[in-house]
């Protein structure tokens, strides 16, 4: 049922609102015995105020002018009033004050960019919580942020951008800025691309924004040069006599890496009693990859099990339950440039290149000696991104037709690297 309500609108001087000793006038709305005042931009001298007509007295030079604002504004407050009556509506004196200075307060606040970045940390971080995600992928999500919000401060003057204001010209420029101001590669910077595609995914899942704009930006990927080691290499390094005991712990920690193909994350974290026995009779080692959280199996070639028996009496691999006495990354990429110019070796040896070492070099020298079916996770073109997976074979019979395919097969994706 409707209500009557009680209105009335009326001009006053405000005389707490001075500017060059004349003061600012008012408009006063009230509904229903609520009140709300509405600056204007008009000040007077407050003699010339007319308190019982509401008016400019005529005498004023700017009499006529004020005069017909205040009836104009009178009247565009009693339309705005009658209107929303008129329609069943229960207005109050703040939503004629908002029609009548154009405010739409069921103007939709939309979500920004950075946003949407932290609405995602916080849902990442409870995934790292439980073990869903590792915490290196949070912190290429936090990366991104930054390089975000450092680039729309360069690009844009802007501390924040609203999600539907983006275009694909924002990720083309985005692209632009890396690649010049950040100095960064191509694959680099469409890892951090990807990323914030991820990031406008998740936002129209959220019903923030209708579609990604940046769905039509390809991200690209070519393939680096990637060093490994030859089996040449490989046996200086095997046979060098080194003093230094250092040295020749980083020596058998690198040699471990190459011929079980885990990264130097993965070995960090074994602990003391991380070999295990296979219904095979053979020695394998197991763990999820600290980088994707994949189960990896991998049969123990018995360079790396000798070496891990080297180690099974090392005090500091007993105290610290360790496999093996693993540096940190730091020092041990420092140790392994060492390593290097006492080997002769003139490649960059690294954590990576061992990996990328058992990926060619040795598991097409030791094709005999495994008893497993090597199979491919996602994609053979690129060693950089795709490694093994070693799963238990139940028969043997097929031993020599399976890895003679799979050499040909792993031969196929590596040529352009060989070459």
């Amino acid at each position: 049922m409707k209500r009557n309500q009680k209105f009335s609108v009326q001009f006053y001087p405000n005389k707490q609102k001075t500017k060059n000793g004349e003061v600012q006038l008012y408009i006063r709305v009230v509904v229903d015995l609520k009140r709300t005042e509405i600056a204007t931009t008009h000040y007077i001298p407050i003699k010339v105020w007319n308190q019982k007509l509401r008016k400019i007295r005529p005498s004023f030079t700017k009499a006529n002018f004020l005069n017909g604002f205040i009836d104009n504004a009178i009247s565009e407050i009693n339309q705005i009033f009658l209107k929303e009556v008129s329609q069943n509506k229960t207005i109050t004196s703040q939503d004629i004050k908002n029609i009548y200075l154009g405010i739409d307060d069921n103007k939709t606040t939309h979500k920004t960019i950075l946003e949407a970045f932290n609405y995602h940390k916080i849902k990442m971080e409870e995934q790292v919580k439980i073990g869903q995600v590792v915490k290196k992928t949070l912190e290429r999500y936090n990366i991104t942020k930054n390089k975000v919000r450092a680039f729309m401060k360069h690009q844009y003057k802007a501390k924040d951008m609203p999600l539907p204001e983006l275009r694909l010209r924002f990720v083309t420029e985005f692209e632009h800025y890396l690649l010049t101001k950040g100095k960064l590669q191509t694959n680099t910077a469409h890892k951090y691309i990807k990323n914030l595609k991820k990031i406008m995914n998740m936002a129209v899942g959220l019903d923030w924004i209708p579609s990604n704009p940046f769905n039509n930006f390809r991200c690209s990927y070519t393939a680096p040069k990637r060093e490994v080691l030859t089996q040449e290499e490989l046996e200086i390094i095997k046979t060098k006599d080194i003093s230094i005991a250092r040295l020749a712990e980083v020596r058998d920690v690198f040699l471990f890496c190459c011929y079980t193909g885990f990264a130097y994350s993965d070995i960090y974290k074994f602990d003391y009693k991380a070999v295990t026995k296979g219904i095979d009779g053979e020695y394998w080692l197991s763990t999820h990859r600290q980088k994707t959280g994949v189960k990896e199996s991998v049969p123990l070639l018995p360079i790396a099990l000798e070496i891990i028996k080297k180690y099974r009496k090392n005090q500091y691999c007993i105290d610290s339950n360790r496999l093996l006495p693993v540096n940190s990354n730091q020092c041990y990429n420092a140790y392994l440039k060492e390593l290097a110019d006492i080997c002769g070796i003139k490649k960059r040896i690294t954590s990576h290149i061992a990996r990328h070492t058992f990926a060619t070099t040795v598991t097409l020298a030791n094709t005999e000696t495994f008893s497993v079916f090597l199979k491919f996770r996602r994609d053979l073109k690129s060693i950089h991104q795709n490694y093994f997976i070693a799963e238990l074979h139940k028969s043997n019979r097929f031993r020599s037709i399976i890895f003679m395919l799979i050499c040909c097969v792993f031969a196929f994706s590596i040529s352009p690297i060989l070459l």
